[in-house]
């Protein structure tokens, strides 16, 4: 009987990482919880707290994130920066780091990193937030490189407009003007990020690493069109 595999979700209270850690039990992981909010396994703040010992996670998800902090460039104070460098940057590559030994001791192991379709396309009102998920694709790669040969895939994948409890509290007027610029017509729900974390964390997965998959509805394609727009 092949033993269970264990997967640690960060930013796992809700939203997105409550849909992931939710997934990978469906699939039949041992799914370890953390956030800095109550409700999960592990309370603990990525950025600054010691992570317990992790020797035996085979999956892991670095979600934790924050969202939140709203301020254009010429604006933005040396504490606004470094809270969204901390957390978003230096908690996910902390979180990897935590479960890096173990699985190149076993010489097997997968690593998603939930960055955001902001690292590749900026978000304006939130330069902080788009460098620290933008720096998640270098550390992405870098570990890739640096694990393959140990059987470790590392993968990020880049969510667009997701439905989550904050998203649906935005007021309506936001949300359809966001809406109206999406080519799918609809936010992605945090079901279809789950899904697409499930299949990196698989088997079949094995040979894709490196690599920043954008799940957005289509959001970061170029609607211009040059010729006729009649179908």
């Amino acid at each position: 009987m092949t033993e269970q595999r264990r997967a640690l979700v960060t930013g796992a209270a809700r939203g997105i990482g409550a849909a992931i850690a939710g997934r990978l039990r469906d699939d039949g992981l041992e799914v370890l919880t953390l956030d800095v909010r109550e409700g999960c396994d592990l309370k603990l703040d990525v950025a600054r707290d010691a992570f317990p010992d992790l020797p035996d996670i085979d999956v892991c998800v670095a979600n934790a994130a924050l969202t939140t902090t709203i301020a254009p460039a010429h604006r933005m104070t040396p504490e606004q920066w470094q809270q969204d460098i901390d957390v978003n940057l230096t908690g996910s590559f902390r979180t990897v780091q935590a479960c890096l030994a173990g699985m190149r001791e076993r010489r097997h192991g997968r690593i998603v990193v939930i960055s955001s379709a902001a690292a590749v396309g900026g978000l304006p009102g939130q330069v902080a937030y788009a460098a620290s998920k933008a720096g998640q694709l270098g550390l992405v790669k870098t570990i890739a490189g640096e694990n393959a040969a140990f059987g470790i895939t590392a993968n990020a994948i880049l969510p667009g407009l997701v439905a989550t409890e904050q998203v649906l509290a935005m007021p309506e007027e936001v949300r359809e003007r966001v809406l109206a610029v999406l080519p799918s017509g609809r936010p992605v729900e945090p079901a279809e990020i789950a899904a697409a974390v499930a299949f990196l964390a698989g088997e079949e997965a094995a040979q894709i690493t490196g690599q920043s998959i954008v799940i957005d509805g289509g959001a970061s394609l170029t609607q211009l069109s040059l010729g006729s727009s009649r179908r």
